[in-house]
């Protein structure tokens, strides 16, 4: 029988959760991780030196995705959540194939709640470039587009996530790139807008206040932050490993500044947990 490329290491529910994106979008997904099972540890790392994956290739979003999650395991994690979009599309399959068996969460964007959301029957998609063209993705849009009849109306956002990396939530620049990409949907009908990528939900107030100016129907927006949550905390009590109750610990890893990290923790967050840059 084939061996796994990393045997299981030994887990307990003591051991922390590592949660990891290509930058600081994953921080969406630690909130609601955060808020669901307030007693866990908890490890974020933000491979931001590597950033942006939305434009790479297929085949270095595996080899990036599988160091990164090579990192974790190794600081003894006991679940991983790979809280970006474009890794998971292209990754995912891989990182669970290297550790059979442990709990692992990917994100992808919400097309079965937002087909259950519309009534126009055309939703707005917004996310990367990669995440849009993945193999993964474009078969889970067919499944529900053909089950639900509904129309996916795909928008990938190019340059927006740089935007919020760089902490310009509200600036002139960002408002325009979304004006530029949700205005269309709209005119196209769609009454429901995913949010593609973990970095969106923090512009989410920019995204309903050009909702609110050029929408002439009301518009629902799909997070899936709160789901990938739920089914980590599904998969831990399952495998027995749902630590119970003391004081969680937070700390976060980075391959750019540390700093920088520090500082959008807290200010996305408010929280204010030791960074360190490593070289991943």
């Amino acid at each position: 029988m084939m061996q796994p490329a990393h045997p299981m290491h030994s887990v307990n529910a003591e051991a922390p959760i590592g949660v990891f994106d290509s930058g600081v979008g994953g921080l969406s997904v630690l909130r609601h991780i955060h808020a669901q099972l307030p007693h866990e540890h908890l490890v974020y790392f933000a491979d931001s030196g590597h950033a942006p994956y939305g434009d790479r290739a297929e085949a270095w979003l595996v080899e990036r995705s599988l160091a990164v999650a090579r990192f974790l395991f190794g600081q003894g994690i006991k679940a991983l959540v790979v809280a970006c979009n474009t890794a998971t599309v292209a990754a995912i399959k891989a990182i669970r194939a290297e550790w059979p068996g442990m709990p692992i969460v990917g994100v992808e964007p919400g097309l079965k709640p937002a087909a259950a959301a519309t009534s126009s029957g055309k939703v707005g998609v917004l996310a990367t470039d990669s995440t849009l063209h993945g193999a993964k993705f474009l078969q889970l849009r067919d499944q529900i587009a053909s089950a639900s009849n509904t129309e996916f109306l795909l928008q990938p956002c190019i340059g927006l996530v740089d935007q919020i990396e760089l902490g310009e939530l509200g600036s002139k620049e960002t408002v325009a790139l979304l004006e530029g990409y949700v205005v269309p949907l709209l005119k196209d009908g769609a009454d429901t807008l995913v949010l593609g990528c973990t970095h969106y939900p923090f512009v989410e107030q920019v995204i309903r206040g050009i909702v609110a100016e050029h929408a002439t129907h009301p518009v629902a927006l799909i997070d899936t932050g709160d789901a990938v949550a739920r089914q980590l905390a599904r998969l831990l009590e399952g495998a027995g490993l749902l630590r119970p109750a003391g004081t969680a610990q937070l700390r976060g890893y980075t391959t750019a500044s540390a700093s920088v990290l520090a500082d959008a923790f807290r200010g996305l967050l408010g929280l204010a947990p030791v960074i360190e840059a490593v070289d991943v």
